[in-house]
């Protein structure tokens, strides 16, 4: 089961989406951070810092969901992965 970000993204603009591990990290952290994205929308970065990850999007069609997944990589070696939900709309 996906989980979804919790606002929907308009089109037109360029954001930042954060995942946040925590939890499941307990006191380990984050080495590596990858994100699929779909062709449909714009990778303009990627980020990790401890036990969030971020990614900044543009584009994407109206009335689309689109799912992501982000991989990461623990400094205890440890591999993850989480599918995550996005909707675009206009707005």
């Amino acid at each position: 089961m996906a989980l979804q970000f919790p606002h929907s993204k308009d089109p037109d603009s360029d954001l930042d989406y954060i995942c946040d591990w925590s939890e499941w990290l307990g006191s380990d952290t984050i080495d590596t951070s990858t994100w699929d994205v779909p062709a449909e929308l714009t990778d303009g970065g990627n980020s990790h810092n401890g036990k969030v990850t971020t990614i900044w999007l543009s584009d994407g069609e109206s009335g689309e969901t689109y799912i992501l997944t982000n991989k990461i990589i623990t400094t205890g070696l440890r591999t993850a992965e989480r599918d995550i939900k996005l909707k675009v709309k206009n707005r």
